[in-house]
């Protein structure tokens, strides 16, 4: 599933969800690489 999150002030990444994390921030796959953020709300 697709979900975007926000890295910083004005940089946001959309990508396939890797896990959810206990302080409720989620990590996403762009290609090879892993980033992990806050969740935009929908």
């Amino acid at each position: 599933m697709l979900r975007t999150i926000i890295l910083g002030s004005c940089v946001s990444v959309q990508g396939l969800v890797e896990k959810t994390l206990p302080d409720g921030r989620i990590a996403v796959r762009v290609g090879t690489q892993v980033f992990t953020g806050m969740p935009v709300a929908a």
